[in-house]
């Protein structure tokens, strides 16, 4: 499945943009625990391994998920292999013993709302970053790619999305750590 993604940084009228016009689906927390390759550099290659616990209305959920290189210029766009675990901390192990280190868990509460059939938008609230929004399709086809981009792109547009992101919520937090250092 190729994921098609477009991120901004959002503030609180985008946020209430968001709330006014578009249904919630539900409110989350997310806690996303990024994993190192042994003998291959994520952060050269342009790849990602987490672990993802999720925790809505009294429930609890957990996947192993892989994200493949951007395959575009301009979005987060990139093949997302995904799937269920049902105990996040053995999956852990597994990956530790395998020579896989952990790099850093990024927190944060998630709001997503339904836009039309097979869109959906989320509101972020990242620890230690601030305000983002989020919208994102799927799609099975490469081709519908550059399509789908422009359309994501007007919905961020219409909300009063300046300014976007490319990089990941994993890659900002280490960059603020690089910045930090003395």
């Amino acid at each position: 499945m190729i994921e098609v993604e477009l991120k901004g940084y959002a503030d609180d009228s985008v946020f209430e943009r968001v709330r006014e016009e578009f249904r919630l689906i539900r409110r989350e927390y997310h806690e996303d625990t990024y994993y190192q390759h042994p003998c291959r550099d994520f952060s050269k290659t342009d790849e990602a391994l987490r672990i993802r616990i999720r925790r809505f209305n009294g429930h609890f959920e957990a996947f192993l998920t892989y994200k493949g290189p951007k395959i575009d210029s301009v979005s987060k766009t990139r093949e997302e292999i995904e799937v269920q675990i049902n105990d996040p901390d053995e999956h852990a192990r597994i990956l530790e013993a395998l020579g896989f280190t952990e790099v850093l868990t990024v927190e944060k509460i998630r709001e997503k709302y339904y836009v039309e059939k097979g869109i959906t938008l989320t509101l972020d609230e990242v620890e230690g970053l601030g305000k983002f929004v989020e919208v994102e399709a799927l799609t099975e086809d490469k081709r519908k790619v550059p399509e789908l981009v422009e359309k994501l792109k007007k919905i961020l547009f219409d909300l009063g999305v300046t300014r976007f992101e490319r990089r990941s919520y994993l890659e900002l937090l280490l960059g603020r750590a690089e910045d930090e250092t003395p």
